[in-house]
């Protein structure tokens, strides 16, 4: 089994920046890509950013809302992922879920929460 575990979630003020990390443990084959989805409350979850994990020049994906003002990065010797927030505003506010795309499954961490404030 694989077990994700995020960190660096906290309150953090427009304009801010904050570094998640999410460390991945565990028996993990078929691996593609790792990242983050955010779900706030009421809404779908949605695409933060992946990086491929597959190859050593890891493509990324990042999605639209946070393009440009986000930067996903890969410690392939402690299997983890690092997501770099800058410029946050409330619209950011979400529980952030760490994310493992296998070819046999998809894994998710317990989620961190991430709380803009004005």
């Amino acid at each position: 089994q694989v077990q994700l575990v995020e960190s660096g979630g906290g309150l953090v003020q427009a304009g801010g920046s904050l570094r998640l990390s999410c460390a991945a443990s565990g028996s993990i084959g078929g691996v593609n890509a790792m990242g983050w989805y955010r779900q706030a409350p009421g809404k779908e979850r949605e695409l933060v950013a992946l990086i491929a994990l597959y190859t050593s020049n890891g493509a990324t994906t990042y999605g639209d809302s946070v393009k440009g003002r986000v930067t996903i990065s890969r410690d392939n010797a402690e299997n983890t992922v690092n997501l770099q927030m800058n410029g946050l505003t409330f619209e950011d506010t979400a529980v952030y879920y760490c994310f493992l795309n296998t070819l046999f499954s998809n894994d998710w961490g317990h989620g961190t929460q991430v709380t803009v404030s004005s």
